[in-house]
């Protein structure tokens, strides 16, 4: 009896190890998983956080307006992104290399297709066949008020950004568009205005691609160098625009 006795005593102390194990490893288990919920937690909110360049928010399909331009800038059809860029090379090579007029150009097209068409249609009276059937075409009236809409839109707000400039209300922004505009007239003359436009051109086909590839890497050397910007102009502010005098209607406001 005795020792049945101390058998299942000893029994009931395993058990009660046992059982003071598993709660150690399972609070040590809900610690851990509660840790890397955390981690992951804190993970999101530093990628949250990540510096975008001119403070966007959105992917870059959708800063450039989404849809087809969106998808040409960025080569999601390779096909038609290199043939728009292939014509626009053909054609800067006609107009700038060749020295081929605008004018010229679209007479000779004229000339050639309007000869083509007409000695097809009396052709197809000799062989007896069909007669090339010529579509009508025109330009739908509301594509052409959306886009006139558009430009009027886009026209009055550089009209206003120009004019609140101009008013001397912010002076960072006064000094960026006129730093801006001097780096635009340096390189307009270094060539004209055909040259530059498929300059422009090529860098949407180039840079926009390049930025979505590697956009963690340009953001955070454009973060670095934002905050070095800010710095050099807040000594630049203390030491030179703080120093000079206002005037009376200024300083009576100030006071």
């Amino acid at each position: 009896m005795a020792d049945n006795f101390e058998d299942s005593g000893s029994a009931v102390h395993e058990e009660k190890v046992a059982e003071k194990l598993h709660r150690k490893d399972s609070s040590s288990s809900s610690s851990s998983s509660s840790d890397s919920d955390d981690e992951k937690k804190s993970s999101t909110s530093i990628k949250s956080k990540i510096y975008r360049m001119f403070g966007r928010e959105q992917p870059v399909h959708k800063a450039l307006g989404g849809g087809k331009p969106a998808d040409i800038f960025l080569w999601r059809n390779k096909k038609i992104s290199a043939g728009v860029l292939g014509g626009a090379t053909i054609m800067w090579v006609l107009f700038e290399l060749l020295e081929y007029h605008l004018l010229t150009l679209i007479c000779h097209c004229l000339i050639i297709s309007l000869a083509i068409l007409f000695l097809w249609a009396n052709a197809t009276t000799f062989i007896n066949k069909s007669p090339p059937n010529i579509p009508e075409l025109h330009i739908p009236e509301d594509t052409f008020l959306q886009c006139a809409s558009s430009l009027r839109i886009e026209i009055n707000r550089a009209l206003t950004v120009l004019r609140e400039i101009a008013s001397g209300r912010d002076l960072k922004q006064f000094l960026a568009v006129i730093a801006g505009l001097w780096v635009l007239s340096v390189v307009g003359g270094w060539c004209n205005f055909l040259t530059l436009f498929y300059i422009a051109f090529v860098l949407l086909h180039t840079v926009p691609v390049l930025y979505e590839k590697y956009e963690d890497q340009v953001d955070s050397s454009v973060d670095k160098a934002m905050a070095e910007i800010k710095k050099q102009y807040a000594v630049f502010d203390a030491k030179v625009i703080r120093k000079i005098p206002r005037g009376p209607l200024k300083d009576k406001k100030n006071a």
